[in-house]
């Protein structure tokens, strides 16, 4: 509750996830159109996290050396964004 405190009083606006039960966010944050946008957003980002571990297999990387680490996550990167490129090219679906 700390830190939400302390962003109040700091002016920010907070754009945390809510909790069923036992949220330390209020009714003041959650009520502003821009938090509902930032949810949206922020599954739109992990997303991108969670295709990359079941997907890409980055759950449980099998190298070690850093230049091996970072080719490998660029590389499912990659991989996402043109499985992504070949969607948004699709055009609208057709009912």
């Amino acid at each position: 509750m700390c830190a939400v405190v302390g962003a109040r009083d700091s002016a920010s606006t907070l754009h945390v996830a809510t909790k069923a039960r036992y949220t330390t966010i209020e009714g003041r944050t959650t009520r502003h159109p821009c938090y509902a946008v930032s949810q949206r957003r922020r599954r739109i980002v992990e997303e991108v996290f969670g295709w990359a571990k079941t997907v890409g297999l980055l759950n449980k990387l099998r190298h070690r050396r850093r230049a091996t680490v970072d080719w490998v996550v660029t590389f499912t990167l990659v991989c996402y964004n043109l499985m992504r490129l070949r969607t948004l090219t699709a055009g609208p679906a057709r009912a």
